[in-house]
């Protein structure tokens, strides 16, 4: 799994005029929970490019104030007209402890059923798993090399070692649809055969 750095500045005042205050400085109010106690901290709101605008799942090596906290990134709130980031909570990493993180599913192979005329449809952009931290996956890797038109992977069919997935076990994630075209040529197929 990859790494970001992110350094903060503890934050002393709370209330809304202090975090005000620190948005109108470009800087984002953060809150670190599961560590030994709660931390809030402020960040650059720069430095959140790399960890939020890309599909890859991230954990944070979070530098406050001479202390190093390994983290991941629990939520985020936007500005609802401007799209700014306004806060963020993060939440703290022990070895012996498992974590929950929504990892993105990575679609591999060409599909028989898309060489046909079918459609590839991606139903589920992210999963969210649960697993130490050794074992949390970068990706999910779905092999759509044997999905026929109509078919589909869904998380039933995925199987990783030493990780809980928590979705239903009926979620589609990939799916080849029929279309115009691959109707149209099966009918003219079965035409064709009488």
């Amino acid at each position: 799994m990859k790494t970001a750095t992110i350094s903060g500045t503890p934050r002393t005042g709370l209330g809304k005029k202090d975090t005000k205050g620190l948005r109108n400085q470009g800087l984002v109010p953060c809150v670190l929970y599961g560590a030994e106690e709660q931390v809030h901290f402020s960040a650059d709101a720069r430095e959140f490019k790399k960890v939020l605008f890309t599909p890859e799942v991230f954990t944070i090596d979070l530098a406050i104030d001479g202390k190093n906290y390994q983290a991941t990134l629990q939520d985020t709130q936007f500005h609802p007209i401007s799209d700014e980031l306004i806060h963020a909570d993060f939440l703290a990493i022990t070895e012996s402890k498992p974590i929950s993180i929504s990892v993105p599913v990575k679609v591999t192979g060409n599909s028989v059923g898309v060489r046909a005329g079918g459609k590839l449809v991606i139903k589920t952009r992210k999963v969210k798993v649960k697993a130490a931290l050794a074992n949390l996956p970068d990706s999910i890797n779905v092999d759509i090399s044997d999905l026929n038109i109509g078919q589909s992977v869904k998380i039933q069919d995925i199987k990783l070692d030493n990780v809980t997935i928590l979705a239903a076990p009926n979620v589609v994630l990939v799916s080849v649809n029929t279309t115009r075209a691959a109707m149209a040529a099966a009918t003219e197929a079965a035409k064709a055969k009488k």
